[in-house]
């Protein structure tokens, strides 16, 4: 029995010491960066570009892996579920790291413990899109046609759950309609329907909507944020119209819990100097979105924002009454 005992106090102090020298190596083999989200989104398209340049930086690939589904739920489960050593990353949204905490009965995951947090990389406006023959040309006639024809209108989401999906929920709480909600796999089949007139608007983001708005075949009545949009710069505000709502999205970077400090920093470090590229950056605000500084990029932040995100959604999804099981 002795014998025993220092051989297996032998292999833990070995485990313990080899640990620590596979996080300073770290990486040595390709990475896996999960987008929970169907290909052709703005979490996609963000985390393609992000990925391609740390591949540079890090001196290993980083592969895309799209798990759509649940509106990010399941391919956010799979990154929470992953081992902790690096090798598996995802993409974290506003829809998957704090509305479905408050949107769920039983969420599938602790958005605050079950990750940890690598950084902050960007937040977009969101936008309201309508199909281009809807009767109405700005904010202000949106609602009252909606108010009028909410009984057969419709509305698309990239799935239920997701950031659009509770933008427009939050939206239709605000004036006061309850229209069918049409979930898809992914944006780009919702933009398809919205663009051939099966739908009759979306609260998307500006990297997917931006495309269509400019060649005309949807339209655009409303940035859904205070400001206008520098690369949308005739779409006013709601707030303009006389309509003080509110919503955004983000997206942010995160490995699953209990992955060493050591190669959470190597990452952060990687991603702070790919958004330092001028040609990344330049990217990333020609799609409408804003990067955000380094004070914000730390995983420190992220821990506390996602944190004060999960409370300042709770309020607005609980008064809208929608919940999912």
């Amino acid at each position: 029995m002795p014998t025993m005992r220092v051989i297996v106090v032998a292999a833990a102090a070995l485990a313990g010491l080899i640990a620590p020298a596979a996080a300073q190596n770290w990486p040595t083999r390709p990475m896996t960066m999960i987008v929970p989200f169907a290909a052709g989104g703005p979490q996609d398209v963000l985390g393609r570009l992000m990925a391609q340049r740390m591949s540079e930086i890090l001196g290993q690939q980083i592969i895309i892996e799209n798990i759509g589904g649940a509106g990010g739920v399941n391919g956010s489960k799979r990154v929470a579920d992953a081992q902790p050593n690096g090798y598996t990353m995802g993409i974290g949204s506003v829809g998957t790291h704090a509305h479905n905490q408050t949107l769920y009965k039983k969420p599938a995951y602790d958005a605050s413990a079950d990750f940890a947090p690598v950084a902050l990389i960007a937040e977009t406006p969101v936008t309201l899109i309508t199909r281009k023959d809807l009767p109405a040309n700005n904010f202000k006639e949106f609602v009252a046609y909606t108010k009028a024809n909410q009984a057969k209108m419709q509305f698309g989401s990239p799935g239920a759950g997701a950031s659009s999906h509770i933008a427009c929920v939050v939206l239709n709480h605000f004036i006061g309609v309850d229209p069918t909600h049409v979930p898809y796999r992914g944006a780009a089949l919702a933009m398809q329907d919205l663009i051939g007139g099966r739908i009759d608007y979306q609260c998307e983001q500006i990297v997917t909507a931006k495309p269509q708005i400019d060649g005309g075949s949807i339209k655009g009545l409303a940035i859904l944020t205070k400001e206008r949009s520098p690369v949308l710069p005739n779409l006013p505000t709601a707030l303009e119209q006389g309509f003080d709502i509110q919503t955004y999205a983000w997206t942010a970077l995160f490995l699953p819990k209990r992955t060493p400090d050591a190669i959470v920093q190597t990452l952060n470090n990687a991603v702070v100097q790919a958004l330092h590229t001028p040609a990344i950056r330049t990217r990333i605000v020609d799609l409408g979105s804003t990067v955000v500084s380094d004070e914000r990029a730390s995983p420190q932040y992220l821990a506390g924002f996602v944190k004060s995100e999960i409370e300042k959604w709770a309020g607005p999804i609980k008064a809208s009454g929608v919940s999912m099981d």
